[in-house]
């Protein structure tokens, strides 16, 4: 056999090394955490294991890759242009604007911008729970036009986030209305509780609305709003890993394997 490289890599959130020829195909992995190395070709076993020698500590098992979940096959089955995990917090609002730069004369910011810079930093923190099981997508374009900010899916259930801009302002969530500032009203609860139910139609699972404020200066909640979480975005970690499992890992990745699926929301 050629020579082969150790290559490290991170899959859903778990450490992988994968064994490959110079030609770049893989023949292994070892995933550390399963301390298992999965052998392709049973007739490469002894070069992979030379080559994983310095890596390899404790107890491991040697075999075929286990067999793939319904979650996986789902995921192997869909074409890439159907698939939104790939998609970058904020990628409608980001493809708009390379499609659409604001005029550069413009004296006030593009408020596409503000919103963009919101759902980015949500999106980080939400994706920073991968580690402790979770899943989110981001940017989920729904018929009509409106868009599911973030669906996060993890051990603690689904969240339908919606994020708001309000950098150093003040914010009052007063159901059915957000006051921004001082005068600025948006009628964002309603809507993000109209999103998170056609969201629970399109998964069949109950899904909670959540409305993360992005850095005020002042969020003040006279009463919680019927079905409706209001947080800022340092507060979504605790909230959302704090609520105890609900959902096992198989069902996690099935819900995600689902919600990935741009056909499932044609539906909605």
């Amino acid at each position: 056999m050629s020579a082969l490289r150790v290559v490290p890599a991170r899959r859903h959130g778990r450490e992988q090394l994968w064994v490959c020829l110079t030609d770049g195909r893989n023949v292994a992995w070892y995933d550390r955490e399963a301390a298992r190395v999965n052998l392709l070709s049973e007739a490469d076993r002894d070069d992979v294991l030379d080559a994983l020698g310095p890596f390899l500590t404790g107890r491991y098992t040697v075999g075929p890759p286990p067999v793939p979940t319904a979650a996986e096959l789902v995921r192997l089955s869909l074409h890439p242009d159907d698939d939104l995990a790939p998609n970058r917090p904020g990628e409608a609002l980001q493809i708009a604007l390379d499609r659409d730069p604001a005029a550069p004369h413009r004296l006030r910011p593009d408020p596409r911008r503000r919103a963009l810079e919101a759902e980015q930093r949500v999106g980080a923190a939400l994706d920073a729970l991968e580690g402790a099981g979770w899943r989110t997508l981001h940017s989920i374009t729904l018929p009509g036009g409106d868009r599911v900010h973030h669906l996060a899916i993890g051990p603690g259930g689904l969240y339908a986030v919606h994020t708001l801009y309000a950098r150093r302002q003040r914010v009052t969530v007063a159901d059915p209305l957000v006051t921004l500032g001082r005068r600025d009203t948006h009628p964002l609860p309603r809507r993000a509780r109209a999103n998170a139910a056609r969201v629970s139609h399109a998964l069949t699972a109950e899904v909670h609305a959540v409305l993360a404020v992005h850095d005020p200066a002042e969020l003040t909640v006279p009463a919680p709003p019927r079905g409706l979480r209001v947080l800022r975005e340092t507060e979504l970690e605790a909230a959302l890993t704090g609520t105890g499992a609900s959902l096992k890992p198989a069902d996690v990745e099935a819900l995600h394997a689902m919600a990935r699926d741009r056909g499932t929301w044609r539906r909605v």
